[in-house]
C-alpha cells in the first residue's frame, strides 16, 4: 500500500496544485468588483443641496464652468475632459480647516505620482480676496504642480452656483464675514463628470480611503 502511494505520490501533489490554481482563477472570475456608488443630489443630505436640486434622483452631473487658475490661465471642463479628478472649495487666508485640507491635497498629489488619469481642482470661495498672484504665491508655498492641480478663482456665483448646485460642498445661508462657508469635503469626479465620493478632507484616514477609491474608480476604465 505505502508502495502504491509512493508511486502516485508526484501525480498527487501536481494534481492539488492544478486543483488549488483551477479555484484560485475561479473565485477571482466570479467574484464580483468593487465599484463605487454614482451619487445623486437626493441622497446627499439636504443642508448642502439647493433647493432646486434636491429632488434630482438621476443624470447629474458638474456642468459647464470657465475659470482662472494660479497661473492666469483660463480653465474649463475641457481641462477635465477624459479625467478622474478631486474637487474642493477653500480660501487662501483660512486659518482653521483649509490649510490641513491643502496639507492632504499635497499628500494626493505626491501619492498620484503624476498619473495621467487623475488631477485635482480648488475652487476659492472668496474670490475677491483669492487674486490670481494670490493664488500663485500660495501655490509656490505649498508646493502645488500646475500640470495636476489647479486652484481657480473668477465669478462669484459661479463658484458659488457650483458649490451648492453642483458639488454640494456648501451649506445653505451658511455665510460669515468671507464669504460662504464650504465644507471640509473632498469630493471624487468620474470621466462623466458624475459625483463618485465624499471624503473628510481633514480626516487622514479618509484620504487614504480617497486613494484607494481612486484605484477603484480608475479599474472602470
Amino acid at each position: 500500500m505505502l508502495q502504491f502511494f509512493a508511486k502516485y505520490k508526484f501525480f498527487g501533489l501536481v494534481l492539488l496544485i492544478l486543483s488549488a490554481l483551477i479555484i484560485t482563477i475561479m473565485y477571482r472570475a466570479l467574484k464580483p468588483k468593487d465599484r463605487l456608488p454614482i451619487i445623486e443630489p437626493v441622497t446627499i443630505a439636504e443642508e448642502l443641496v439647493d433647493p432646486s436640486m434636491q429632488f434630482v434622483k438621476k443624470y447629474h452631473g458638474i456642468p459647464d464652468f470657465k475659470l482662472l487658475n494660479q497661473n492666469g490661465d483660463t480653465i474649463t471642463e475641457a481641462d477635465y475632459e477624459d479625467k478622474i479628478y478631486v474637487a474642493d472649495f477653500f480660501f487662501t487666508t483660512c486659518a482653521t480647516i483649509c490649510p490641513i485640507m491643502t496639507d492632504h491635497m499635497v499628500q494626493i498629489q505626491e501619492a498620484l505620482n503624476g498619473d495621467p488619469m487623475v488631477k485635482l481642482l480648488s475652487h476659492s470661495v472668496t474670490p475677491e480676496i483669492d487674486s490670481i498672484p494670490q493664488l500663485k504665491k500660495y501655490a509656490l508655498e505649498k508646493g502645488v504642480n500646475d500640470s495636476v492641480w489647479n486652484l481657480v478663482t473668477g465669478d462669484r456665483e459661479q463658484i458659488y452656483d457650483l458649490a451648492r448646485k453642483a458639488y454640494f460642498a456648501a451649506k445653505k445661508d451658511a455665510v460669515s464675514e468671507y464669504g460662504m462657508i464650504h465644507t471640509e469635503n473632498f469630493v471624487l469626479i468620474d470621466k462623466e463628470k458624475r459625483l463618485r465620493g465624499y471624503y473628510d478632507g481633514t480626516d487622514p484616514d479618509d484620504i487614504e480611503q480617497l486613494l484607494e477609491d481612486i484605484e477603484i474608480l480608475k479599474s472602470e476604465y
